[in-house]
């Protein structure tokens, strides 16, 4: 295990995030919808979740046990400073995107960690569907990242369809916190 969570702190934080951020895209959607259309070309944001991406991954190396590779965990740590510092100035574009999912696919351990071997607990599949669909979101957009710029423009051309993902991500988030709270002990 390389994460310490229980089901229930995953839980909890997770639905906690998700709660401010959909309550946050409802009560200031007009704000939100232009920040969202602008989020796949901010250079800002780029850096910053660039910055966040590599600094996860090399905590993650510097303290995981490589087992057998563990002597070229220096190569590793190495490779990771060197590949976000060339990503951040030759992949200009949509570098928030590809940042985005790269952090989509490195929370998604912790969630899918938290709940493994939990079995008899079906609820928890709330947080593994989670993991999973950052996971193959993550995947598309680190690959394919103009596949996010279509999906937000998609989202946010129409005010109900943008209202009602924001009321399903908020209820979605209440579950997870209700499940963390009464059920994930």
């Amino acid at each position: 295990m390389i994460y310490s969570l229980t089901l229930q702190t995953a839980g909890l934080v997770t639905g906690a995030v998700l709660l401010v951020a959909h309550f946050m895209a409802l009560r200031h959607a007009g704000e939100s919808r232009r920040w969202l259309k602008q989020f796949p070309r901010s250079r800002a944001m780029g850096t910053l979740l660039i910055a966040l991406a590599t600094i996860w991954s090399f905590l993650l190396i510097w303290g995981m046990d490589l087992g057998e590779f563990a002597r070229l965990r220096n190569v590793m740590l190495g490779a990771i400073v060197a590949g976000a510092i060339l990503a951040w100035i030759y992949v200009e574009e949509f570098l928030a995107v590809r940042a985005i999912g790269m952090l989509a696919l490195l929370a998604a351990e912790p969630l899918l960690e938290a709940a493994f071997m939990r079995r008899h607990e079906t609820t928890r599949l709330l947080l593994v569907l989670l993991a999973y669909v950052w996971i193959i979101n993550g995947l598309f957009w680190v690959g394919m990242p103009w596949l996010m710029r279509d999906q937000i423009a998609w989202l946010t051309a129409k005010t109900p369809r943008y209202r009602a993902a924001a009321w399903v991500g908020l209820l979605y988030s209440v579950a997870l916190i209700v499940c963390a709270v009464f059920l994930w002990k």
